[in-house]
Parts: C-alpha cells; sequence; structure tokens
C-alpha cells in the first residue's frame, strides 16, 4: 500500500494564519502550518506582513482616525460579520 502524504498548499496556510497567530489552531494543523512555512518563502513573507499589521494596527487609536475612514471601517466590519 503507498502512503500519500498530504502537502499543505499555499491557499490552505493563508486560511490558518489568523488562527495560528491567535495560537487557537489545533497541534495538527500547526505542525503542518509551520512545515509549511518553513519550506515556502511567499508564505512566510504573508505571515511576517501579518504580524507587522497586527502590531500596527494595534497603536492606532479612535481619535486617530478621520471620520469618513472610521465610517469606512465601521461599514466594512459589518459587512464581514453578517456574511460569516
Amino acid at each position: 500500500m503507498l502512503l500519500r502524504v498530504r502537502t499543505m498548499v499555499c491557499q490552505q496556510a493563508v486560511e490558518l494564519m489568523t488562527e495560528y497567530l491567535e495560537g487557537v489552531l489545533p497541534r495538527r494543523a500547526r505542525r503542518r502550518l509551520e512545515k509549511h512555512l518553513a519550506d515556502c518563502a511567499h508564505c512566510h513573507e504573508y505571515l511576517d506582513q501579518m504580524r507587522l499589521m497586527i502590531e500596527l494596527t494595534g497603536s492606532v487609536k479612535q481619535e486617530d482616525l478621520e471620520p469618513a475612514m472610521l465610517d469606512d471601517l465601521t461599514t466594512l466590519y459589518r459587512q464581514w460579520k453578517a456574511d460569516s
């Protein structure tokens, strides 16, 4: 019997990034993702960009945003939440 090794593709990796960064990804999926990240420079770069975005957006305060931008972000969030 031939054993098939299931490798992760980039789309699957990207879909798991948020859970990975939040520390809630199950151990088996985390190991697969980390193996993929070790072998895929593009996904590793994507992860680095997400970490930077989280770091930078964590320092933005509501008063830093212009009213129109705050309205746009609120609308986008509500649309996303309704679709989830």
